[in-house]
């Protein structure tokens, strides 16, 4: 059995430790007031400071409403509903942050973005390690369907990992919550009197999305896929332990088949009302069909990059005796595949909506190019190149290093794809990578570190059990 050591452990603490603080300093120096605001604006102008140029840049900010009425269609990046730059004054009246640039002052506008910006560095450093978990458990899930013969021996692995959708996603409903109550304001359409008529918030499109977008609703949905998810991740660690225990006449393996075959359906509708709920409802006026497809990309990529790290980790300390170069060599070709599956789903999501050049699903892109240029590019490079050019090679694919460094880059890369799906939405223009985004990322990393790895020491690192544990011992490729 892999014991947790001290040094981890400690890592890990101190990891959360740095993370909270570094996290409670983006709140402490967010903006306290629209005068403070104002006062930091003039003193960029004066200076010629960059922020300056962001935010003045930035009256595209949240949903890339230009502020000006520009018929060249890939200017006009307001929510229209048309190609008719006649109905341009309504599309920057759509939403409440917008509405506040006609009725209110610039630096209002900034200083909500700039208020925004340490929750909404939580919660794509919150929503990023949860998804690494789930999309966990659902590899496992399509390992226990496919009745796969190389993987069992890295199922307690798999089990370790996805374990973390428990506190994950407590958290997680927790952020839901405090948006829900309106301690923040992150979603754009929970603001009040967005489907008033008589309110000056009052954004018809969003109006008629209430149906669906209402913060009741919206909750108990949550609620449902957390409990869902982690009823299946207990039975199917129960399942996996019980048949170690009895492994005459395969009971629980069969139960372990039949309970993971009925997760997928579940999972495959609910990730995809999810990835609509929590990330694309930051943008509520565009749509995309492959959206729920793109979300499961990164997710599935992610948590394949993350078995393949705890595992080469694990074996550098002398454990999963029985993992070899070829288990590897296949969690690097799903790797590697996945990869290339994201780069389709992203091209093909990009590359209509640029072409067919309809003003209300391009301001999406536009918005993140004029406003994220580097990171939107970077993250596709990083997303694509590495894997590409590193695990290409089948010989590389056995080689752990090759593996490690593939692995570092695709997660920063999927990472910066959250960050990017995330940011245009809730602070535009006013972002920035500093105390708020490192310090998450710091504090939600140390936590998966900690609770991942004490899961995985409290049960033999060997699934003994399983009915095609010899296959996946002896397994060759």
């Amino acid at each position: 059995m892999y014991t947790l050591t001290t040094k981890l452990k400690v890592f890990a603490i101190i990891l959360m430790i740095l993370g909270g603080l570094l996290t409670a300093v983006g709140f402490l120096t967010a903006p306290a007031s629209e005068a403070e605001v104002e006062q930091m604006l003039a003193e960029e102008a004066e200076h010629g400071g960059g922020h300056g140029e962001a935010a003045e840049h930035g009256e595209t900010m949240e949903h890339g409403a230009t502020g000006t009425h520009d018929a060249e269609p890939h200017k006009e990046t307001g929510y229209i509903t048309d190609n008719s730059t006649e109905h341009a004054d309504d599309a920057h009246t759509t939403t409440p942050h917008e509405a506040e640039d006609h009725g209110g002052s610039h630096a209002e506008h900034v200083y909500h973005q700039l208020v925004n910006r340490p929750w909404s560095a939580i919660y794509v450093a919150c929503f990023f390690f949860f998804m690494i978990g789930l999309g966990t458990l659902a590899f496992l899930a399509i390992q226990k369907v496919a009745q796969a013969g190389w993987s069992p021996v890295l199922f307690r692995v798999m089990e370790g990992i996805s374990s973390y959708i428990l506190p994950g996603g407590i958290i997680m409903f927790i952020l839901l919550l405090l948006s829900g109550l309106g301690l923040n304001h992150i979603f754009t359409w929970m603001e009040p009197g967005i489907d008033d008529p008589t309110s000056e918030a009052y954004d018809h499109i969003v109006a008629g999305k209430t149906g669906f977008l209402n913060v009741p609703f919206w909750l108990i949905r949550a609620g449902i896929f957390l409990v869902g998810w982690n009823i299946y991740r207990w039975n199917i660690r129960r399942f996996g332990l019980n048949q170690d225990d009895k492994p005459e006449g395969n009971v629980w393996y069969k139960k372990a088949f039949k309970h993971s075959a009925m997760f997928l359906v579940f999972f495959i509708v609910t990730e995809s009302i999810m990835a609509w709920d929590w990330i694309l409802s930051f943008d509520p006026h565009w749509f995309s069909t492959l959206f729920g497809w793109y979300v499961f990309a990164s997710m599935i990529v992610s948590a394949v990059t993350t078995i393949a790290l705890v595992t080469i980790f694990l074996k550098g300390k002398g454990y999963l005796e029985f993992v070899n170069d070829s288990h590897i060599h296949d969690l690097a070709k799903f790797m590697f595949g996945f990869s290339i599956f994201w780069t389709y789903l992203w091209f093909s999501q990009f590359m209509l909506i640029w072409y067919s050049n309809i003003p209300e699903e391009v301001t999406y892109f536009v918005t993140r190019i004029e406003d994220y240029n580097i990171l939107f590019f970077g993250m596709v490079a990083i997303n694509f190149l590495f894997p590409l050019l590193i695990l290409m090679n089948s010989d590389f694919k056995r080689v752990n290093w090759f593996v490690v460094t593939a692995g570092i880059f695709i997660l920063i890369g999927h990472y910066l794809d959250i960050f990017v799906m995330i940011m245009p939405g809730t602070v535009g223009a006013s972002w920035f990578i500093g105390f708020p985004e490192i310090g998450a990322f710091l504090f939600f990393a140390g936590l998966f570190l900690l609770y991942v790895f004490h899961n995985i020491s409290k049960a033999p690192l060997l699934a003994k059990g399983d009915p095609f544990i010899g296959e996946s011992k002896h397994f060759h490729y």
